[in-house]
């Protein structure tokens, strides 16, 4: 965008804030949420703000567009947090949240490669071919990081194996 235009379209925003944000207000009763839904109607006026010249009226166009950013804050309601007064996330039952701390621990001990392979066979659950692909190297490349990788583990964890074996994706993708 040109400096002209880039200050045209400033002095157009901070004229106009105040009245969109209080429109917005109007529509959807929160303070918080007509700051927002300003934004979002400002951030896409800026995009179209080089096809201005096309517009008939600008003022009526950018109510269209603060109107349709505050219908679309409503409809996406479910992807917004809500707050609330307890917190939701809770451990498991029988879950030990020590657990996933030693587990990254042990995994940050390993070598880069030997740790990209155990994340992406056991934690993103591919299988050796897609690993391997992945990383750029053989099938045979992937089984030896894992079997060298799986040693390290049991001997960086110890007693403190979960698993017995940990070669199961199931748990590692639980405890972490």
């Amino acid at each position: 965008m040109r400096t002209a235009d880039l200050e045209e379209f400033r002095g157009f925003a901070e004229d106009r804030l105040p009245h969109l944000r209080r429109t917005a207000y109007l529509m959807c009763g929160d303070w918080h949420h007509a700051e927002d839904i300003t934004q979002t109607a400002l951030a896409k006026l800026y995009a179209v703000w080089g096809k201005r010249h096309r517009i008939d009226n600008l003022e009526a166009y950018a109510h269209r567009v603060l109107t349709r950013a505050c219908i679309d804050h409503t409809r996406r309601r479910w992807r917004r947090e809500d707050p609330t007064p307890e917190l939701p996330d809770r451990a498991g039952p029988g879950t030990d949240p020590s657990l996933g701390l030693q587990i990254r621990a042990a995994l940050a001990a390993l070598p880069p490669r030997q740790r990209a392979v155990v994340v992406l066979r056991f934690w993103a659950d591919l299988d050796i071919a897609a690993t391997a692909k992945a990383l750029g190297c053989t099938a045979g490349t992937v089984k030896s990081h894992s079997a060298r990788a799986l040693v390290r583990l049991r001997e960086l964890l110890g007693e403190t194996d979960p698993f017995g074996e940990l070669a199961t994706p199931t748990p590692l993708k639980e405890a972490l």
